[in-house]
């Protein structure tokens, strides 16, 4: 008889994800994720060593003579392999994209891994942490600066409060930033929040303080989860194990207080695109905090966590709340500390995140797809809704060189 041959067709990436999900469920745990950088340029080893490996299987209604035939085509410059002929008697042919044909899996994981090997992040992107000379520097506090410091208990997310919205930047546009934001503080934030929102909604913080703090969360990439995401950021959320949300003093200079509802951004969600201008990424680990580094993942020892430090902008304009481009209205002050002319020392918040990151280069912050999870990429946002009492005893605080 004549066998006819079946041309394999492309598919999409997301039915090739969906029919990988589809045969780990009836085949066992879930596979490491295929967008892992430090699984990238294995997989197509590991996949031609289980194809050289694999074996005719044999009919079940115990009818022998089973064929395998395999030719080479060409389709659109890509090279594809014919299916499978099962022979029973009379011939039956099974689909290509059906996801119970192992040699199809296994192809659609090929695919998938070809097309995640460009998503980012790549496994130059991290460094060890011990190979990293101490850089960081200090200003000293002068006489009449403040050396004080208040910290807003607000938790580290453990209620799970998450969206990829950005109501700062991209106000009533769900998904506007196209990665998923963890949120401590205040309970209602998405992209329709206004002031009057927040200010009638409930918190997380300790003392009445309505602010909310968010930033890009950061996913285990060894694990497969979200690997529908259109945007492509895949693998679990981590939940930081360390989530301090601190307000500092000024080395030069006393601190006034911040006028409620404002709003601050720091760091450039699309700095590896951008440039570096607003980059104000640092990277870490815990017991390597004297060294930071702006444009890699660090890999940290074993019991060391990653950590992200985040410092936000802290000399105002003392008009504004907010401004065009949510940057000129409250600037960076210089090296020593000083505020720019025409401006005037707020608390700066610094937020200080620490998670149990893979030790391997396994991990990726969230991100918009053309910034290929760069980590000179992160950022986050603040607004601020404390009660106006509140923001007193943090000035007070922090003027008196007191801990708070």
């Amino acid at each position: 008889m004549k066998r006819k041959r079946m041309r394999r067709l492309y598919v999409p990436l997301s039915a090739l994800a969906l029919a990988a999900g589809a045969l780990t469920a009836t085949t066992g745990p879930a596979a490491a994720d295929h967008c892992d950088p430090a699984e990238q340029g294995q997989d197509s080893q590991q996949n031609q060593d289980n194809r050289s490996g694999r074996n005719g299987q044999q009919d079940q209604d115990g009818q022998q003579g089973q064929n395998d035939q395999r030719q080479q085509q060409d389709q659109d410059g890509r090279q594809g392999q014919s299916g499978r002929q099962n022979q029973q008697g009379s011939q039956n042919q099974q689909s290509p994209e059906d996801p119970q044909d192992p040699q199809d899996g296994q192809d659609g994981q090929d695919g998938q891994a070809e097309d995640c090997a460009d998503l980012g992040p790549f496994p130059q992107d991290f460094v060890d942490i011990r190979q990293t000379q101490p850089n960081v520097q200090t200003p000293r506090t002068r006489r009449g600066g403040s050396a004080g410091s208040f910290v807003s208990r607000c938790g580290r997310n453990q209620n799970g409060h998450r969206n990829s919205d950005n109501f700062i930047v991209a106000p009533g546009v769900t998904n506007g930033a196209h990665h998923v934001h963890d949120y401590v503080g205040n309970l209602s934030t998405d992209a329709f929040s206004t002031d009057a929102s927040l200010a009638a909604a409930g918190t997380t913080c300790a003392f009445g303080d309505r602010s909310t703090y968010f930033w890009p969360v950061l996913r285990d990439r060894t694990v497969d989860a979200n690997t529908q995401d259109p945007d492509g950021n895949v693998g679990r959320i981590l939940t930081p194990r360390v989530a301090i949300m601190q307000f500092r003093g000024n080395p030069v200079a006393k601190v006034t207080a911040m006028p409620r509802f404002l709003r601050l951004i720091t760091g450039d969600a699309k700095a590896a695109t951008n440039g570096g201008a607003n980059a104000r990424a640092q990277w870490t680990c815990s017991g390597f905090t004297n060294r930071v580094l702006t444009d890699k993942y660090p890999l940290c020892p074993r019991g060391s966590l990653v950590m992200r430090i985040l410092d936000f902008p802290s000399c105002w304009d003392g008009q504004n709340t907010d401004s065009a481009n949510h940057r000129t209205h409250v600037l960076f002050p210089d090296e020593s500390g000083a505020c720019p002319a025409g401006t005037r020392a707020v608390p700066q918040l610094r937020m200080t995140l620490a998670y149990a990151a893979p030790s391997t280069p396994s991990f990726a912050l969230d991100a918009f797809p053309e910034q290929l999870h760069n980590p000179v990429t992160d950022h986050a946002d603040f607004a601020n809704v404390m009660p106006d009492r509140l923001m007193r005893s943090v000035v007070n605080c922090i003027n008196q060189g007191r801990r708070c």
